[in-house]
């Protein structure tokens, strides 16, 4: 048997030529998985065939129904260690401002101090898993799964780019709200099974905080929708591209929308759920080691979905303005990114800036100032429709 060249295995072939591609469009991470499967996949095929000559299974390895599939787990691996990126990146830069507005220098370890965030994941996670012994464990464990499992999955639904997706759906930004409204919930009911009245009242006030603002924010999306006539984020994003961005005919709206967005992703001034200063952790305190740290991470990853939805709602997505079409398709997936750090800085501001709201005062504000500013940006948005200008 002559030698085989790895080359003859190793095939960089057109994706989309793939009969089992799974998008009607070009999907660059699926294109990535693909890739690194034509390596890992035609270098395991080749070794096997110089063992085992004109085996069946080195061929069956680097089919395009294999590589498909392989390509699908690698997809979801890649969009998950972004969004994992991202949301350390976010933690790190938190770390950093609030030190600043503090008036020092914040973490220092490594990397100027990114390496702090790889440091605290390696310790909760090295931490003894402490369950109490007359919680509803059940109810303890899958709410807190639940809540970890949407908030990832939220995370990894954003689309940073036209051709960087998961699925291109039609109802996009109400699919994301349905998911992100469930936490509370979760919350709610996490709060009574840990048996501990501080724990219980956490999960009562993220429910008071949800009631609160949920509506305003479904309203704001409507709101945002009807300007774009479309509930697609892709559609979304081109309409502020062939107008404006749509913070300008929402100014309202997009103030309302970011104290909004900070309040369900239970940021301070609105973290009255977890409220260390009176209620120990709230609803996390019984929560200890990779739990606890996991639920901290699946937080940071919603307010990163927070400021995803603000850039998405009002500030033109991953389109730059004034830039044609060729500029805007080099690093889209990076404007896209910068823009949300640029919001996930102004909730930094507002958590150094501001103290935390009382829970009569989240009420008050949720239902008398920001559900009639939201539908104020309704009528705004409407007259400007009806008047032809959009």
């Amino acid at each position: 048997m002559a030698y085989s060249s790895i080359l003859d295995w190793i095939q960089f072939n057109d994706v989309m030529s793939n009969p089992f591609y799974p998008y009607q469009t070009y999907n660059l991470p699926f294109d990535i998985g693909y890739k690194l499967w034509e390596i890992i996949g035609g270098l395991i095929a080749w070794i096997i065939n110089l063992i085992f000559p004109d085996n069946g299974v080195s061929t069956w390895l680097i089919s395009p129904e294999v590589s498909n599939m392989f390509a699908l787990v690698l997809f979801m691996v890649i969009i998950f260690a972004v969004a994992f990126i991202v949301t350390l990146i976010s933690l790190w830069m938190e770390r950093k401002v609030l030190g600043r507005i503090m008036d020092r220098r914040g973490t220092m370890v490594g990397m100027k101090g990114f390496m702090q965030c790889i440091a605290d994941g390696l310790k909760t996670f090295m931490k003894e898993n402490v369950i109490p012994r007359k919680v509803d464990k059940m109810t303890y464990m899958w709410t807190v799964s639940l809540i970890i499992g949407t908030s990832v999955l939220i995370a990894c639904m954003i689309p940073l780019s036209p051709r960087w997706f998961v699925v291109d759906y039609g109802t996009g930004l109400l699919i994301i709200m349905a998911l992100f409204a469930l936490a509370p919930f979760f919350i709610l009911v996490s709060g009574w099974a840990q048996n501990n009245k501080y724990s219980l009242i956490g999960g009562m006030r993220a429910a008071e905080l949800m009631i609160s603002y949920e509506v305003p924010m479904l309203i704001m999306i409507a709101t945002t929708c009807l300007l774009a006539g479309s509930f697609n984020i892709n559609d979304i994003v081109n309409a502020q591209f062939d107008t404006v961005w749509f913070f300008i005919p929402q100014i309202l709206g997009f103030i309302t929308f970011i104290f909004c967005a900070t309040a369900e992703a239970e940021r301070v001034p609105f973290d009255i759920a977890e409220a260390e200063a009176e209620l120990v952790e709230g609803w996390q305190t019984e929560y200890a080691g990779m739990k606890w740290g996991l639920i901290m991470l699946a937080d940071y990853m919603r307010g990163y979905v927070s400021c995803a939805m603000v850039v998405i709602m009002y500030l033109g997505g991953w389109l730059i303005p004034f830039a044609s079409a060729e500029i805007n398709g080099w690093v889209p997936e990076i404007v896209f990114l910068l823009k949300v750090w640029f919001v996930f800085f102004i909730m930094i501001v507002l958590r150094g800036a501001l103290a935390r709201v009382r829970t009569d005062q989240i009420v008050n504000i949720g239902w008398k100032i920001f559900m009639p500013l939201s539908i104020v940006n309704l009528a705004v948005v409407l007259l400007l429709k009806m008047g032809g200008i959009f």
